[in-house]
């Protein structure tokens, strides 16, 4: 019997999982994803918003797995001085 679980590279969270409200260097956020998901810890990685666009980057300080669902403790590394799309969405590939 195995673990189903989700690798991810970016941390991807919209305002209902706990999006931070300030982006401020250094300030720390929990927040919950459903599901069990392997993110790298201790490495930046890109935060997105639910529009795919990044921000910031993040380290990832703790991963706790319960209950169905993983618990991100995490920390904000660095802002971007221009947010940027990460993935293409359907509204963008009309215009294009």
């Amino acid at each position: 019997m195995g673990m189903p679980c989700e690798i991810n590279n970016i941390l991807k969270l919209n305002p209902s999982q706990g999006y931070p409200k300030q982006l401020i260097i250094k300030s720390q956020h929990q927040v919950s994803k459903n599901g069990y998901r392997i993110v790298s810890v201790d490495v930046p990685v890109p935060l997105v918003d639910e529009n795919w666009v990044a921000h910031a980057d993040v380290i990832i300080r703790r991963l706790i797995w319960e209950k169905g669902e993983t618990i991100v403790i995490f920390e904000i590394d660095r802002i971007y001085e221009l947010p940027f799309s990460v993935k293409v969405t359907d509204a963008q590939l009309q215009v294009i």
